[in-house]
């Protein structure tokens, strides 16, 4: 990946992910499809390192699901329109073709918390099926926003 490819998806992932609001300082995730790993994971560092608050507003899919291993739990919280999308690794060949990273969908399955690890182990574990958690399930998980 070019360096100026990178700089793009740092800023698509900052536009689609995060928000900060500056009464509370808070990052507010409104609609994330997910991307490449790379940029969300610092991205979320920095919100890590920042102490700021994650506030889960809408669809956070796949690798923008990384926020839950890497923010601490207790400050992560969520709306009513919150969704996460959970599914295996994969990458892409020089030729465009998709294959399955069983290592890496191991990696990521064990560094989401624990209520997170049991909830998609439940459901089969991680594969190529989009894995949704809302609504009630969620709440039980994380804190409704105040």
């Amino acid at each position: 990946m070019t360096a100026m490819t990178r700089i793009k998806a740092a800023l698509a992932t900052l536009a689609l992910c995060a928000a900060i609001a500056p009464a509370r300082a808070d990052v507010r995730i409104l609609a994330s499809p997910g991307g490449e790993v790379g940029p969300f994971l610092e991205l979320f560092e920095r919100v890590r390192e920042s102490g700021e608050r994650v506030v889960i507003d809408g669809p956070c899919l796949s690798a923008c699901t990384l926020v839950l291993s890497t923010v601490p739990s207790n400050r992560i919280c969520v709306t009513r329109r919150a969704v996460l999308g959970f599914h295996a690794a994969r990458s892409i060949d020089r030729r465009g073709r998709i294959y399955a990273e069983p290592e890496a969908s191991q990696a990521v399955l064990e560094a989401y918390p624990a209520p997170v690890r049991s909830w998609i182990s439940r459901r089969g574990g991680l594969t190529s099926r989009l894995l949704l958690l809302r609504g009630r399930e969620l709440a039980a998980i994380y804190p409704r926003c105040r």
